[in-house]
């Protein structure tokens, strides 16, 4: 066999192998390059950029469609939602911003959190607690159970020591009532009214003896006189009014009066009215003055003060360290039965918000061809390549039928 006839043989299927490897390369490597438009004599060459970087824009909206659509989906971005807020995560993301936040308080030294502290217990009290209380004591259950302790507890039980006594009986006699007070109230209570009343009362119901005094002499002169030396004699109808309570021992009588004094020995149904009594009373005062009280109280407590106290025990607090843990738990099961309720909805409006359509538009958009092919050829490299083997064999093969045509034709 000649040299010729030896290459017709030979050169079909080398010749077809060598154009179907390069043909499927080009082809491939057509799909990103050239990466700009190429122009001879101010015209563009066909098929330049390449296929994707010429429609890089139509490209990034199929892939957002295609993520969106079939990946991104609500049902696929609310079970990755529940799957992030799994209770065992929410509640040791809530553990450690607690601790984060204790640890910040114990090591900071500034004033700023104190002042902060300070503004937030001054709004409370002067502001949302007057408020709260105004609408709370308009109920008739406000305070109930706690009043009722209170007035069973501490003013069913209240009785006066010997002591006591005798301290509140000094005072009642020289602060309360003492004589120049009571000849002041007998003045006043001496009007001529009064007199006339009582005179007339006195003739009316007498009888006997007193019948007589009461109608031949009568009480209207008596008092008449008694009053006018009340407001003429000041002095010695003070000195009298004290003589006469030492002499009917006015202080013994109250300070063996006031220890027997006590709610238990009244009545039940009185007690029971006192205690209603008490309760309505404490209520009306609240809803009438408690925010002024407050925003009394505001303005009096130095509230910076109580925050750097309050920030110390927190700092030096052991008990607040074990409860972090407790704390975390129970905030996250709040958030678990508000997610169970309200995932959806709020999933359906944080979509919108994260715009993840656009954002996948923007970045492929923004992205180089070079990177793209890179990011492409670093997916399917060895797929791409294979398609470039599968060319030259299949060239290969088509020349190997040549060759054996031009054999059994000879």
């Amino acid at each position: 066999m000649d040299l010729f006839t030896l290459w017709r043989l030979v050169a079909p299927p080398l010749v077809g192998g060598i154009i179907g490897y390069f043909t499927n390369d080009i082809a491939i490597r057509m799909l990103f390059r050239p990466y700009t438009a190429v122009y001879l004599w101010g015209r563009k060459l066909p098929f330049t950029p390449g296929l994707i970087p010429g429609n890089q824009e139509r490209l990034a909206k199929r892939i957002s469609d295609t993520i969106m659509g079939s990946l991104l989906t609500p049902e696929e971005l609310h079970n990755l939602a529940r799957r992030l807020l799994a209770t065992e995560r929410v509640q040791a993301a809530i553990l450690w911003l607690l601790r984060l936040g204790l640890e910040q308080i114990r090591s900071e030294k500034s004033e700023k959190t104190a002042k902060l502290l300070s503004e937030i217990l001054r709004d409370l009290v002067g502001q949302s607690l007057p408020r709260l209380l105004q609408i709370l004591a308009r109920r008739e259950d406000f305070l109930e159970a706690q009043l009722n302790q209170v007035f069973d507890q501490v003013l069913l039980e209240l009785r006066l020591t010997p002591l006591q006594a005798g301290q509140l009986s000094e005072w009642l006699l020289q602060a309360v009532l003492p004589p120049d007070v009571v000849r002041l109230a007998m003045v006043d209570f001496l009007t001529d009214r009064n007199i006339q009343v009582i005179d007339e009362g006195f003739r009316e119901r007498s009888s006997g003896t007193y019948w007589v005094i009461a109608n031949l002499f009568g009480l209207r002169n008596t008092l008449l006189r008694l009053r006018s030396f009340c407001l003429d004699e000041k002095e010695i109808t003070n000195a009298r009014l004290q003589e006469l309570t030492l002499s009917l021992q006015i202080r013994d009588r109250l300070q063996r009066w006031l220890p027997r004094l006590s709610l238990q020995n009244l009545p039940i149904s009185t007690v029971r009215q006192l205690r209603k009594t008490w309760r309505d009373s404490v209520r009306q005062y609240l809803q009438d003055e408690g925010s002024h009280l407050l925003q009394g109280l505001r303005d009096s407590v130095d509230w910076e003060h109580v925050s750097r106290l309050i920030l110390n025990r927190l700092r030096s607090s052991e008990m607040l360290t074990t409860s972090l843990e407790v704390a975390s738990q129970e905030l996250a099961l709040i958030l678990e039965r508000y997610l169970e309720k309200d995932l959806e909805s709020l999933m359906e409006q944080v979509i919108p918000i994260l715009n993840l359509d656009q954002v996948i538009i923007d970045r492929v958009q923004a992205t180089s061809p070079a990177d793209l092919e890179a990011g492409i050829q670093g997916i399917v490299k060895s797929e791409l390549q294979a398609i470039v083997n599968l060319g030259g064999l299949l060239g290969l093969i088509i020349g190997l039928l040549q060759t054996l045509s031009l054999l059994i034709g000879n």
